[in-house]
């Protein structure tokens, strides 16, 4: 069998690197955009992924797929077996503070969750998980450097996108996280439990506090420039060693 059980792409197909949005179509327009010498390396499921060059730099793309099981078993091939050394999470979220706006950027220094998958893995104090800090300090200065504008702080990733729990939002607004996703703490969780590097930077698709939410099509194109500032600080020398 070439590849693994959800991807066909053969060993050396996918960068050192991996961009990871949670929709495929998200990351074959940003392929499209951002890379060179773009060729697709996986259609299994229509999770789409792809690989090609920023800036001479060799960088994939590839859905994620939505939720913690999804990414998992997604980050776990990658990691596992095609050598990949650090994967970027680039979605959306719900942002939780009322000064938001969309297409506001939001970088996860930690994931919390109250998903059972925290009981299976190595990295959690509590309920809440760490991003790489080298990749997290990057983004960071280069952020700084460029003008660019992000929140950097705590991120819940949440088993529910319709939870039952009417107390929900704001039990999460209490405890101080910036914004709500399905997927990064499994992401950091893996990355520790790997020995590699990753990091969640989101694009605020929905303002939970004010009910401001963006289109289908502003979803699937989100983060526009902020991609780019994103790839030089993560590509700079060493940060994949």
């Amino acid at each position: 069998m070439t590849g693994t059980l959800h991807i066909e792409a053969s060993r050396g197909d996918f960068a050192e690197t991996v961009l990871m949005p949670g929709d495929p179509l998200r990351a074959k327009a940003l392929a499209k955009k951002h890379l060179e010498g773009v060729r697709q390396v996986n259609s299994v499921r229509n999770m789409l992924g792809f690989s090609g060059v920023f800036r001479g730099k060799p960088v994939s793309i590839m859905g994620s797929g939505m939720g913690m099981p999804s990414i998992s078993i997604y980050a776990h091939e990658l990691f596992d077996y095609y050598g990949v050394k650090q994967i970027i999470r680039v979605g959306t979220c719900g942002g939780l503070c009322a000064d938001m706006k969309v297409g506001d950027i939001v970088v996860a220094s930690t994931a919390s969750t109250d998903s059972a998958m925290r009981h299976h893995y190595r990295g959690f104090k509590g309920d809440t998980i760490s991003a790489d800090g080298e990749l997290l300090k990057r983004v960071q200065d280069k952020a700084a450097e460029s003008a660019l504008h992000i929140r950097t702080g705590n991120v819940f990733a949440t088993d529910w996108f319709y939870h039952p729990d009417d107390g929900f939002i704001e039990k999460v607004q209490k405890n101080g996280a910036l914004a709500l996703d399905m997927e990064s703490a499994a992401l950091y969780a893996l990355a520790h439990q790997h020995g590699r590097r990753a990091l969640t930077i989101l694009s605020v698709s929905d303002v939970i506090p004010s009910g401001e939410h963006a289109s289908h099509e502003v979803r699937q194109n989100a983060f526009a420039t902020a991609i780019e500032v994103v790839l030089e600080a993560i590509l700079e020398p060493g940060s994949a060693e």
